[in-house]
C-alpha cells in the first residue's frame, strides 16, 4: 500500500482554478494589445495635423524665372515652433535637391521608394537622436520633365506616447476593480452552482439505511445525472444481491429444519433405555442418511445462490461442452450402478469446434451434474430390469445451435407438472426418490446465464413408462451471443 495516498481534490476549487487561471493570464496579453491599439488611436489626429502642414507648406512653393521659391510667413513658422512638448522639424527642397528653406540634416525618404506626386506619405524615422513621425509630399513646381521638390516635416512622439499612456490608464484602470469583483461574482456564482450536490448528498445521507429505492434524477443537474443513475444501477444491482441473500437463508433455514428435526428425534430415540445393539445401528443409518440429505440440501442451496449471484460478473472461457459433459458422467457412473442403471454418453466427440460455447465451466458441470443427478433420482430399475440413462451433446452447423439431452427411460413428468419442476423445492408428487427440489431450478438459472433455453420432451410419447428428455440449446460459437 502506498505510504503517500493521494491527496483528495477539490472540485470547486479545480472548477475555480480552471476559471480564473485563463482570466488572470489574459490580463496582461490585454494590456499589451490595449498599448498597441492606444499608440495607433493616439497617433492618428496627429498624423492628421502633419499631413495638414505639409499640404499647407506644398502650396507655398513658387517659381520665379525658372527657380523654385519658397516664402514661409513669420507668424507660420512660430506656429510650428509653438508646442512646449514635441519639436517640429521642416524641410523644402527643391527640383535639384536644393534646400528652399528648414533643416538640412532632416533624412530623405527611401531611396527605393517610387516618387508619387501630391500624396502624402508617413514614416518613422529619427532624427537628432529621437524618434520622429515624418509626413512627405512630392510637389512638382515646374515641367513634367523635372524632378518634383519636396516638401517633409517632423514631429516628436512625446504627445502621442502621453495620450497612449491616458488611454491605457483609462481603460486598464478600472479593471484593476473590476477584476477582483469578477473572482468574486464566479465564487459566488460556484457557490450557487454547486448546491445542487450538497442537495444530493443531504437526501442521500437523510435516508434509512434500508432505503434502497432508486434517487430521482430529475432533480439533479443534467451533468449529474449520468453519475446518479449509475448509482441508481449500482442499488437495483445491491437490491437484487439483498433479495438473493434473504431467499438463500430462507430457503436454508426451510431446507434444514426437517433433517436438522430428523436427526435431533432419531438421536433422542437412540437415548432410550433398552435400546439394542441393532435399534442403535438402525438409528445411526437413520442418522448418517438424515445428514447426507442435509449436506445434500446445502450444497443444493450454494450451487443455487452462486449461479443466481453470478450474472453477467461471471468469469467466462471458451468451455468444451463435450468434455464437460463426458467429465460429469463418469463421475457419475458408480452411483449409477449402485441403482442398476446404464447410463451412457453419445454424440459429439471433445474436441470438436462447434461444440464450444462462452461461459462458466463450473456453472456448466454444475448444470449437467443435476440432470444427470435428477434422471438417476427419478428412474426405477432393478438388476432385472435395469434403468437407462443417455446423455448426448448434439451440434448444428448449419442452424448454430448446440444441443445437451439428459434422456432417461423413467416414468416422465405429467404435462401439468412440466412448468412447476423448475420452481424451488417442488418435487414431482407419488415419487420416493430423495431429493430437495432444487436441482432443476439451478439448471434453469445456469442455462438463463449462458442464454440458453430448457425444454422437457416426453422420450417414448404414448407408451408406459413416457420416460423424460431434458434438453438444453445453446447457440453455437456463444462468443457472439453471451
Amino acid at each position: 500500500m502506498s505510504m503517500n495516498p493521494r491527496e483528495q481534490r477539490s472540485l470547486f476549487g479545480e472548477i475555480l482554478d480552471w476559471m480564473l487561471t485563463p482570466l488572470l493570464l489574459v490580463w496582461p496579453l490585454s494590456l499589451v494589445v490595449t498599448w498597441l491599439v492606444a499608440q495607433n488611436i493616439a497617433g492618428k489626429p496627429f498624423d492628421r495635423a502633419l499631413e495638414y502642414n505639409v499640404r499647407a507648406m506644398a502650396q507655398l512653393i513658387t517659381v520665379e524665372r525658372g527657380h523654385a521659391k519658397f516664402s514661409l510667413p513669420r507668424p507660420a513658422r512660430e506656429l510650428l515652433r509653438a508646442d512646449d512638448s514635441d519639436t517640429v522639424y521642416y524641410q523644402v527642397l527643391g527640383p535639384r535637391s536644393e534646400l528652399l528653406s528648414g533643416e538640412g540634416d532632416l533624412p530623405s525618404p527611401p531611396l527605393v521608394e517610387p516618387v508619387v506626386l501630391d500624396q502624402v506619405r508617413l514614416r518613422d524615422d529619427v532624427v537628432k537622436g529621437f524618434d520622429v513621425k515624418v509626413a512627405y509630399l512630392w510637389v512638382n513646381v515646374s515641367g513634367p520633365d523635372t524632378r518634383p521638390a519636396l516638401v517633409q516635416v517632423a514631429e516628436t512622439m512625446e504627445k502621442r506616447s502621453v495620450l497612449a499612456t491616458e488611454i491605457v490608464k483609462g481603460v486598464m484602470l478600472p479593471q484593476f476593480f473590476i477584476l477582483p469583483l469578477a473572482v468574486l461574482l464566479v465564487w459566488l456564482a460556484l457557490v450557487q452552482a454547486i448546491k445542487p450536490l450538497h442537495q444530493l448528498e443531504e437526501r442521500i445521507r437523510a435516508r434509512k439505511p434500508d432505503d434502497l429505492s432508486p434517487i430521482d434524477a430529475q432533480a439533479v443537474p443534467v451533468e449529474v445525472a449520468p453519475l446518479v443513475d449509475s448509482v441508481n444501477d449500482l442499488l437495483l444491482r445491491l437490491t437484487d444481491s439483498i433479495a438473493t441473500q434473504k431467499r438463500f437463508l430462507a430457503d436454508a433455514a426451510h431446507q434444514l429444519k426437517t433433517p436438522l428435526a430428523g436427526l435431533r428425534m432419531q438421536a433422542e430415540i437412540a437415548q432410550r433405555e433398552g435400546a439394542s445393539a441393532d435399534d442403535l445401528k438402525h438409528y445411526l443409518r437413520q442418522i448418517g442418511r438424515a445428514s447426507i440429505r442435509a449436506t445434500h440440501s446445502v450444497n443444493q442451496l450454494l450451487a443455487l445462490a452462486r449461479a443466481e449471484s453470478s450474472g453477467s460478473a461471471m468469469p467466462r472461457e471458451v468451455c468444451d461442452l463435450a468434455e464437460l459433459t463426458m467429465s460429469v458422467v463418469r463421475d457419475s457412473v458408480p452411483r449409477a450402478l449402485e441403482k442398476h442403471i446404464d447410463l451412457g454418453y453419445e454424440g459429439t466427440q471433445p474436441g470438436t469446434p462447434s461444440c464450444t460455447v462462452l461461459g462458466n465451466s463450473t456453472l456448466l458441470k454444475e448444470m449437467v451434474r443435476n440432470l444427470v443427478d435428477n434422471a438417476i433420482n427419478y428412474t426405477p430399475s432393478s438388476l432385472d430390469k435395469p434403468g437407462v440413462i443417455t446423455v448426448r451433446v448434439l451440434t448444428d452447423p448449419f442452424g448454430h445451435i448446440l444441443v445437451l439431452q439428459v434422456e432417461d427411460s423413467g416414468p416422465g413428468v405429467p404435462e401439468a407438472e412440466r412448468e412447476l419442476i423448475f420452481q424451488p423445492f417442488y418435487r414431482a408428487l407419488g415419487t420416493e426418490a430423495d431429493g430437495s427440489g432444487l436441482g432443476l431450478p439451478i439448471v434453469l438459472e445456469i442455462a438463463q446465464q449462458h442464454n440458453a433455453s430448457v425444454s422437457l420432451e416426453e422420450t417414448h410419447p404414448g407408451q408406459t413408462p413416457a420416460g423424460a428428455r431434458f434438453v438444453v440449446r445453446f447457440n453455437a460459437y456463444a462468443s457472439d451471443s453471451v
